[in-house]
């Protein structure tokens, strides 16, 4: 009859440990039906579960083992109603449970810890995809980021996101969870919103400032918040209080737009990955082509102005981008590139992103506010736009040996 070992070393890590514990079990004639090993400030901590068809003492030859290679080795028995028990929670779906914050404080550890407990999910593994903090105590470069793996039978998946948003926005993180599979380390398409996404303004507010019509424009966006107008009507109406603004300034304002936090390094790290990259926005073909020249996105969609004579009319060519068009243009997009959905990622921080969001098999509300933070499946609010690279699940060093090699 099988008998299974759950085999724990740990001690100083030095090489040839994992060699000569290797050998210790091939001996025994173990097989090897699990294995995790990880090694921290030099201390080495390894667990691997093996199992045995026949009677040998594993036991006093790891002990032996662990005597030459300075490791202290226990030998635990596993029943097997245990195994069965573990065999049936590694097939549950797993959730990934992410942290993102200038500074991480201790306590949100144990927030997350009674958090994911009073769900029913067991904490799988905890690493790091930040670089290390400085030496100083300062902020991390790019923030601090850990990544929790969770696993668990049914979760309601919106009532653990709704109590992570809360708690997050008590201790200043950003928490997002999202489900665990193939596509999310095979993600190809990523669609973003412009106006306070890509760049920190909104282009039609600088452009009523330079025409001194901010007020009259501002008035139009509260109608429309209130429920008054839809965003068509909203737009047309603020549209028209630009009629006559000199061309010129349109180039004046396009070269003093400030860019998002990160997004620079967001984007040479997505070139580099073989990202495609779009722009799918409610603002003006006119910034958004001087973004895609800047930062290199592949295609951009959004409002044509009509200029006649050196001055902006007032109206804009149809189809007008809203929310609507910005959730098929993603889905065109990913069809024509050979895409499923669930390899596309959506980035916006307005409530015209929402529908572009839920379509997307990742959407991340950017520095947004409470509503859309609360109806988006996942925000980020403490780092720059680069941290949209941790959610996709890449280590800060993966990336840095990628520009190192180049």
């Amino acid at each position: 009859m099988t008998r299974r070992v759950l085999i724990r070393a740990t001690g100083a890590a030095h090489p040839g440990q994992l060699a000569g514990l290797g050998r210790a079990l091939a001996r025994s004639g173990a097989r090897l039906l699990d294995i995790n090993q990880s090694v921290t400030f030099g201390i080495l901590s390894l667990e691997a579960l093996v199992g045995l068809d026949h009677d040998v003492d594993l036991e006093t030859a790891l002990s032996a083992a662990g005597d030459t290679l300075g490791l202290d080795v226990q030998a635990i028995q596993v029943s097997a109603e245990d195994y069965q028990r573990w065999s049936i929670e590694a097939g549950h779906p797993r959730l990934i449970l992410t942290l993102l914050a200038p500074h991480l404080p201790a306590g949100i550890l144990a927030e997350v810890g009674c958090l994911t407990a009073e769900h029913g999910l067991t904490v799988e593994l905890i690493h790091r995809l930040s670089g290390r903090e400085p030496l100083d105590g300062g902020v991390p470069p790019y923030g601090a980021c850990v990544e929790c793996w969770l696993r668990g039978e049914e979760v309601d998946l919106e009532a653990l996101r709704e109590k992570a948003l809360a708690l997050g926005a008590m201790h200043g993180v950003d928490i997002a969870i999202q489900e665990d599979s193939i596509w999310r380390r095979h993600r190809r398409l990523v669609c973003f919103d412009m106006d306070s996404t890509l760049i920190q303004a909104e282009v039609i507010d600088e452009l009523a400032r330079r025409h001194g019509v901010y007020d009259d424009v501002a008035a139009v966006t509260e109608r429309a918040m209130r429920g008054e107008l839809d965003f068509q009507q909203s737009f047309r109406e603020r549209m028209a209080k630009l009629k006559g603004l000199d061309e010129a300034v349109l180039a004046e304002i396009a070269e003093s737009l400030p860019l998002m936090d990160g997004v620079e390094r967001l984007m040479v790290h997505l070139k580099r990955l073989g990202y495609r990259t779009a722009i799918l926005s409610g603002g003006f073909t006119y910034f958004a082509r001087h973004l895609q020249q800047k930062l290199g996105f592949d295609e951009i969609h959004a409002n044509e102005l009509v200029i006649e004579n050196g001055k902006v009319t007032g109206e804009v060519r149809e189809p007008i981008l809203d929310a609507e068009r910005k959730a098929t243009l993603l889905r065109e997009i990913a069809e024509r590139e050979g895409l499923c959905l669930e390899q596309t990622i959506a980035v916006g921080d307005g409530a015209n992103d929402l529908k572009m969001l839920a379509n997307a098999g990742l959407g991340i509300a950017f520095r947004a506010k409470p509503l859309v933070r609360q109806q988006a499946s996942h925000s980020i609010s403490t780092l720059g736009l680069d941290a949209v690279l941790y959610l996709i699940g890449y280590r800060q060093a993966d990336l840095d040996g990628i520009a190192t090699r180049e």
